[in-house]
């Protein structure tokens, strides 16, 4: 426990990481989402396949892979664009590497969800809102919004607490997270147990935490509606 005490700043410290990774990822992920999801069900054919095929092939592709795919050969790229142009070299950090495959990947996800959601609100509320004069700002966010939220909230949990468990894999290309901070110390010290007994103590807390929070959002989205 001693030993556990002393790199507590060290692991204080990626778990600080960790986070930001999960929140930047989440956030990245919401947007490619939210975006996914309205060409879906909002454009022609030809917007419904591009997203089609993003969201079959990234939920088809492992983690791992991609994100070595994003960081060594995006780097690769980006760094041959940059030649051409007469630029020096760029480099990619992991943590942002991470934050790009994480988004991209539950981005996919998530955008099933929110058209799931969608697709769920009844049209008669929408078409009853027009004909008594409601305009169509105040009906995405007085009518729509709020059920959509309340339908999509579910899956949007579980997606998060599938994205925080993913973000242990981004250790593997270095990055200075909570994991890759952890299995430093239990190498130095030999107590890797020990170690990485505590990091399964962080995940379970960001669980409970946020299991907590969602259901609370949960009850507050579905109060006026019959379960």
């Amino acid at each position: 426990m001693e030993t556990l005490i002393a790199y507590m700043p060290l692991l204080a410290r990626g778990a600080l990481v960790t986070a930001s990774l999960a929140v930047l990822s989440l956030a990245l992920a919401t947007a490619i989402g939210g975006l996914a999801a309205a060409v879906r069900v909002g454009t022609g054919w030809i917007g419904q396949g591009v997203v089609l095929v993003y969201t079959t092939i990234v939920r088809g592709i492992p983690d791992l892979v991609l994100l070595l795919l994003i960081y060594f050969g995006g780097q690769r790229l980006i760094n041959q664009a940059s030649a051409a142009l007469g630029g020096g070299p760029v480099s990619i950090s992991a943590f942002w590497a991470g934050v790009i495959t994480l988004g991209i990947i539950y981005g996919a996800y998530l955008s099933e969800t929110f058209r799931g959601a969608y697709m769920s609100v009844p049209r008669g509320q929408s078409e009853a809102a027009r004909a008594l004069g409601l305009g169509t700002v105040p009906l995405v966010f007085r009518i729509v919004m709020p059920q959509l939220v309340r339908f999509a909230l579910p899956g949007y949990a579980n997606t998060w607490q599938v994205l925080v468990k993913s973000t242990a894999v981004i250790s593997v290309i270095g990055l200075a997270d909570l994991v890759g901070l952890a299995r430093q110390a239990g190498q130095s010290t030999r107590e890797p147990f020990l170690f990485f007994t505590a990091v399964l103590g962080f995940y379970l807390f960001i669980t409970w935490v946020s299991t907590t929070i969602f259901e609370r959002m949960e009850r507050r989205y579905a109060v006026g509606y019959a379960r």
